[in-house]
């Protein structure tokens, strides 16, 4: 069953936004129903479509009949506050779609993912593999793994308790052990599951605790999804197989419809995050529609360090999209090889440091990745967060650790100082530009001699302890250098200036 905030993340892709207690959206909804001006009373449904209805009153008291969790209506402007306060006191939530969609297409979005994520029992829906692995492990007689074509585990039949210890390791760890994986990579097992049009029998490896298996793999069409195990010592017989297979093609076929309703939602997430960071013309209410709240976001760019990048990349966008929105805290974005994610966390900076490093934990295999986390910003400032998220990435470079721009604000100013220089909006005639020119000339060392005195605020012994010379070579290089250029150290907007241009200069530690 879904969740009212994934039904909002979809329709907001439709120009809907919620209105009512925030908190509605954790309830679950299992029914639709649909007003029809012939019935005497609606019926029941957790979401009701006020089809019809211009009235929000009409369409708020007819949910209310229904039992709804929450009524959809069309309006170009929404609910006045009389009735937004009756959402609130009768716990109703209004999701309020632009007039321009018409009441098919929000009617097939609705009915096509409540009803998906309600088909329990029958083995339908995304949410029931395991149900569905359940009942081909009784058809076959043996426990079953369902997995993709990573090795990871998306469903398993019960029963596996009594398996060997490989299957055991498997399903607790979600993944097929590395050792395993190797060695049906290495001889050619991997590859002619892949290829197989029927079900293959891998032998037993007892050096790494695992029995025999019978595999297959899971198709739609031509597109290999991932594959079906089953436990057993000796190959099936024609009947087991058979159901093996069948079971495969009604597996392929959920996970399609799971890939699918997933892809859309990504799709409309990602295009609303897109908007937040390019600068959305309502911003709150922008995050609203995607589930996040107003203030006390940071934007976190991740990179992933892979050559070329883009499998990498690609695999780490699926690791933080993994799980529709009702799921995740964040909310996020791919553009070019860069992963972004807007993540509330009340503005501090530890909730989006250990997201980062349950992202990189959750991979299943990483040559590294390089984060940069934005200052705490408000709906309306994530174009500048985005901004400092993307400086933060470049000066991770090869660090492990994730640059966080409250930390490293001072490197962003002196690398934006730099880029200015470089794109001549600094000035170019200056004293340090004379001194620098007089260094690369001459082979002195006046430009460095500047900086440190600057730095030790004018004391010599200090400056001496930074060059690691003797304060009285730092006098003498002071008297010399302000016979190059006119430094007037005396004045304070010089000296702040001189520094300034300092910082511009690339050898700038």
């Amino acid at each position: 069953m879904i969740n009212l905030d994934r039904l909002v993340n979809v329709l907001g892709g439709y120009g809907a936004h919620l209105v009512g207690d925030g908190h509605l959206r954790r309830r679950e909804l299992r029914s639709v129903a649909m007003h029809d001006p012939t019935d005497d009373a609606p019926p029941p449904g957790d979401a009701f479509l006020a089809v019809g209805i211009d009235a929000s009153a009409t369409a708020l008291r007819l949910a209310e009949q229904a039992r709804a969790v929450v009524v959809i209506v069309r309006s170009a402007t929404g609910p006045a506050a009389g009735i937004r306060a009756e959402l609130r006191e009768r716990g109703i939530a209004m999701v309020v779609v632009e007039p321009a969609v018409s009441w098919s297409q929000i009617s097939g979005i609705v009915y096509g993912l409540v009803l998906e994520g309600r088909e329990t029992e029958s083995g339908r829906g995304p949410s029931d593999l395991f149900a569905l692995a359940d009942t081909v492990a009784a058809e076959v007689g043996s426990p079953v793994v369902i997995e993709d074509r990573a090795w990871r585990v998306i469903a398993y039949s019960a029963g596996q308790a009594d398996t060997d210890r490989a299957r055991r390791d498997t399903v607790i760890a979600r993944r097929a052990p590395a050792g395993i994986r190797d060695r049906l990579e290495s001889d050619g097992t991997a590859a002619r599951l892949a290829a197989a049009d029927a079900p293959l029998y891998v032998p037993a490896l007892p050096e790494f605790g695992m029995g025999g298996r019978t595999a297959v793999p899971i198709r739609v069409g031509r597109e290999l999804l991932g594959s079906l195990w089953a436990v057993g010592d000796t190959p099936l017989d024609a009947e087991r197989a058979r159901a093996l297979s069948e079971g495969a093609r009604t597996v392929g076929l959920h996970m399609l419809r799971a890939r699918v309703s997933s892809d859309l939602e990504r799709q409309v997430e990602s295009e609303s995050v897109i908007d937040l960071l390019e600068g959305s013309e309502d911003p709150e209410r922008a995050a609203d529609r995607i589930g996040l709240p107003a203030d006390g976001l940071r934007v976190i760019a991740l990179h992933a360090r892979a050559a070329p990048p883009d499998a990498a990349v690609l695999h780490l966008f699926e690791q933080v999209t993994t799980g529709f929105g009702w799921s995740r805290p964040g909310r996020s974005t791919l553009l070019g090889t860069t992963v972004y994610t807007v993540l509330p966390c009340a503005g501090e900076v530890a909730p989006a440091l250990e997201w980062v490093r349950a992202t990189v934990r959750g991979l299943p295999a990483h040559p590294g990745v390089a984060a940069g986390v934005g200052g705490a910003a408000g709906a309306g400032d994530l174009p500048a967060g985005r901004q400092e998220a993307d400086e933060c990435l470049i000066l991770a470079g090869d660090r492990a650790a994730p640059v966080v721009y409250d930390d490293a604000w001072d490197e962003v100013l002196l690398r934006r100082l730099r880029l200015s220089a470089e794109a001549g909006r600094l000035p170019g005639r200056n004293p340090v530009a004379v001194l620098a020119r007089h260094d690369a000339d001459q082979g002195t060392e006046y430009t460095g001699t500047l900086r440190a005195w600057l730095y030790a605020h004018g004391d010599p012994a200090v400056a001496a302890e930074l060059l690691g010379v003797h304060p009285n070579t730092v006098r003498y290089r002071l008297r010399r250098l302000r016979g190059v250029a006119d430094l007037r150290l005396h004045e304070p907007r010089a000296r702040v200036a001189l520094t300034v241009a300092l910082a511009a200069l690339p050898e700038d530690p």
